[in-house]
């Protein structure tokens, strides 16, 4: 289960990422939704951990 949710995070996190940095151009986009991505994935497995799912 928590790869599972440490999925959707990094998808989430990676969309989030990708439509803040968008606005600026193309490489932007994409080291903010790298940023978005690991934060997702961390986030995810760190709620995962607290109710031991």
């Amino acid at each position: 289960m928590k790869k599972l949710l440490g999925f959707i995070g990094m998808t989430i996190g990676g969309w989030a990422g990708w439509a803040l940095g968008a606005t600026f151009g193309m490489m932007t986009a994409f080291i903010v939704s790298m940023i978005g991505t690991g934060i997702g994935a961390y986030v995810a497995v760190r709620i995962a951990n607290n109710y031991d799912i």
